[in-house]
């Protein structure tokens, strides 16, 4: 509420000390937002918030790190086990990437895993949770997502990243991954890491049956239709 001088002066003898306790307590807020020390406080929250952000997110891709995977993993594992709604991973891991850092440079090798990202980040859900595994290595968690689903979204991000090229001094060059996915129903008796180490093995799978594939296993697939197209399908290996 806001008093003018002519609204205290017409306040009654009765009201006056009501009125007068008021105009202390306006006079008090406005010397706290006047206050350097809010000033401060506010900007060290503001810092605080940064340090939070930078625990968990990578620096160079923007997506979350390792830290922060494994426990937004095991979060989205154990909401399965409440709710019954699937986890899908995916572990994507860079075809011949060295060949980039020993022909381009490291840093157009991370200019190129920038671009990765952006491409990746515009291929899948808000609520689904990208990370950086470690160096060429990356990770998606999708909430509530079939085996189904999740291969779908691993090949839109293989035909994303193979169709587009990237120019490194002045030469255009094509990058490829390799993937491997799977489906967290709840009732297997397992943890994050052991998740990880899942779709992990898929990915190496994939590397040793041609690269630019995705592999993951067949007895998880309850509808063996994915929507894909012939020559999609013709890129996914079933181990």
């Amino acid at each position: 509420m806001y008093f003018t001088g002519e609204r205290l002066r017409g306040c009654s003898l009765g009201h006056y000390g009501i009125c007068e306790a008021m105009m202390k307590k306006l006079q008090c807020l406005q010397d706290y937002l006047n206050c350097p020390i809010k000033a401060e406080f506010n900007l060290l929250k503001q810092e605080c918030q940064t340090l939070r952000n930078l625990a968990k997110i990578d620096e160079l891709t923007e997506f979350f790190n390792f830290r922060y995977l494994k426990s937004a993993l095991e979060g989205e594992m154990e909401r399965t086990r409440r709710s019954g709604l699937s986890t899908g991973l995916i572990m994507a891991d860079l075809d011949h990437f060295k060949r980039i850092n020993d022909t381009h440079g490291h840093q157009n090798g991370n200019r190129a895993l920038k671009w990765v990202a952006r491409i990746w980040k515009s291929s899948i859900r808000k609520i689904d949770i990208p990370c950086r595994y470690g160096g060429e290595e990356f990770v998606f968690i999708l909430p509530n997502s079939s085996i189904d689903d999740v291969i779908k979204t691993a090949e839109r991000l293989r035909t994303g990243l193979s169709s587009i090229p990237i120019q490194l001094d002045n030469e255009s060059v094509c990058l490829t991954a390799s993937f491997g996915v799977a489906e967290y129903r709840g009732n297997e008796n397992f943890t994050a890491d052991a998740f990880i180490h899942q779709v992990d093995r898929l990915v190496l799978k994939a590397k040793d049956t041609g690269r630019n594939r995705i592999c993951y296993n067949s007895d998880s697939v309850a509808h063996p239709s994915t929507g894909v197209t012939l020559e999609e399908r013709a890129s996914l290996f079933v181990e």
